[in-house]
């Protein structure tokens, strides 16, 4: 529930900045812009995620499980790839509800089969060939 409140807040506030971004940029070159945002996301997906060399991994906060949670993942994900994405399809589409509940609803499928079995996926499925899904889909968007 934590990560649903959390991407549906980063995704929404992604999707208002596509939106207002795509307004005074309605040139053609525009289309080719986006379309290079996806082929580097493309790039950008085949490079793992790292944790910080600094992190140890404690958690000190006085908000509680939730709260904790909630803003710590709603920064995480700021600028990260899938907020370029939601940015890229909301400048696209116009429709910041639209984008932003769909992009939602994808992180979800996404994550909660990471969060619920996460530890058995690694062993059974390979990051690299999930690295190489994930950018082909965006070449091909």
């Amino acid at each position: 529930m934590t990560c649903a409140a959390a991407t549906l807040a980063n995704h929404a506030l992604a999707a208002l900045v596509g939106r207002e971004v795509a307004g005074p940029l309605e040139a053609p070159g525009f289309r080719i812009a986006v379309a290079l945002g996806f082929i580097a996301m493309a790039a950008w997906t085949l490079v793992p995620d790292k944790l910080g060399e600094d992190e140890d991994g404690a958690v000190r906060s006085q908000g509680g499980a939730f709260l904790t949670t909630l803003v710590s993942f709603f920064l995480v994900e700021m600028g990260d790839k899938t907020q370029v994405a939601t940015i890229a399809l909301a400048a696209h589409y116009g429709s910041v509800v639209t984008v932003a509940a769909g992009t939602t609803l994808g992180m979800m499928l996404a994550n909660t089969p990471a969060v619920l079995l996460g530890g058995r996926m690694v062993e059974r499925i390979s990051l690299r060939a999930t690295r190489m899904a994930a950018a082909l889909l965006f070449l091909v968007l």
